[in-house]
């Protein structure tokens, strides 16, 4: 009787997927997109429709074959400006959503709840741009006797870039860019930067996150490991930039590999097939393999061979 029911529940499942896909569809015309029908893979660009400070999103929804009865869609959202807290508090908003409306098809209440963040996040940054305008006027007016001729300040790219990275007094550690792993369209790139410090990590993701390319990565997971002489302890932390328990899992190797002074950031583009595990993998090889490159961490040769040795001298030992 029990399989019974549980057989019903997966065909209501399914048939209140279909109805909710098909209406979305019809809702949001070429905004909606199949990814793979058979997985119950979709997406849906998201945009505040305002002329200026336009924000975009893409919401990746896997629907479970137990949603929406008992569980919750698996999403992924993919927008390069979206970072730390304000990621953190729109998933937290969609995940209250969720636990308020439990049992019920939910992804319409998502895609608006995530418009109206957009909407929002583009008043508060036109308000922003408004207070600088009014800011930058009055201090304009004040000091218009004073103004040089900035006309005949010229600086070359090269000295305009120096000064830029020197600007805050924080010169930029030297960045390597390790070789790209791409599996089922996801491509991941490792970079790597030496830091003593807490501000220097700042400065180079600020840095890393100025080329484009990096800075519309779908996730750039990063862990740093400080080793502080005074105290004999290491100063560290990580970052999962919505690829969740990515930074951990990257700061656990960092730990295993026992390396210090360095930063480690792995940038994702997602191309729209999920790896499951997979990606986790590739994240902490691409971080090895730079690690490797540098000189941080030995190679898995090098390890053997060290093994081997060792093994040989403690057996001359015995004899």
């Amino acid at each position: 009787m029990a399989d019974t029911i549980n057989v019903d529940n997966e065909g209501d499942d399914l048939h209140s997927q279909m109805e909710e896909v098909e209406a979305l569809s019809s809702i949001y015309g070429d905004e909606w997109c199949v990814i793979d029908e058979v997985s119950r893979i979709f997406c849906i660009k998201i945009s505040n429709d305002t002329g200026e400070n336009k924000l975009t999103a893409c919401l990746q929804i896997l629907l479970p074959p137990d949603y929406p009865s008992k569980a919750p869609p698996i999403y992924q959202i993919n927008a390069a400006w979206l970072r730390g807290s304000e990621r953190v508090r729109l998933a937290n908003s969609l995940e209250d959503l969720y636990v308020e409306h439990m049992g019920e098809s939910i992804l319409y209440m998502w895609v608006e709840k995530m418009r109206e963040f957009l909407l929002e996040k583009a008043q508060d940054s036109a308000t922003v741009e408004q207070s600088e305008k009014v800011t930058l006027t009055a201090e304009e007016d004040a000091d218009d006797q004073d103004v040089p001729d900035f006309a005949r300040l010229t600086l070359s790219a090269e000295e305009a870039q120096h000064f830029l990275e020197h600007a805050n007094g924080e010169e930029v550690p030297p960045i390597k860019h390790g070789s790209c792993i791409t599996d089922r369209r996801s491509t991941f790139q490792p970079h790597l930067a030496p830091v003593v410090a807490p501000r220097q990590v700042k400065v180079v993701l600020e840095k890393l996150y100025d080329n484009k390319k990096i800075a519309s990565a779908t996730h750039n997971i990063y862990a740093y490991r400080i080793y502080c002489e005074d105290k004999n302890s290491f100063l560290q932390d990580c970052e999962d930039d919505g690829e969740t328990a990515a930074g951990g899992r990257l700061l656990h190797l960092l730990q295993i590999l026992d390396v210090r002074n360095v930063l480690v950031v792995v940038s994702r583009w997602y191309g729209g097939i999920l790896l499951g595990p997979d990606r986790f993998k590739h994240i902490n090889n691409c971080a090895r393999s730079i690690l490797v490159e540098e000189g941080y961490a030995a190679s898995s040769d090098d390890v053997a061979k060290s093994a081997g040795k060792a093994k040989r001298l403690k057996g001359k030992k015995t004899k």
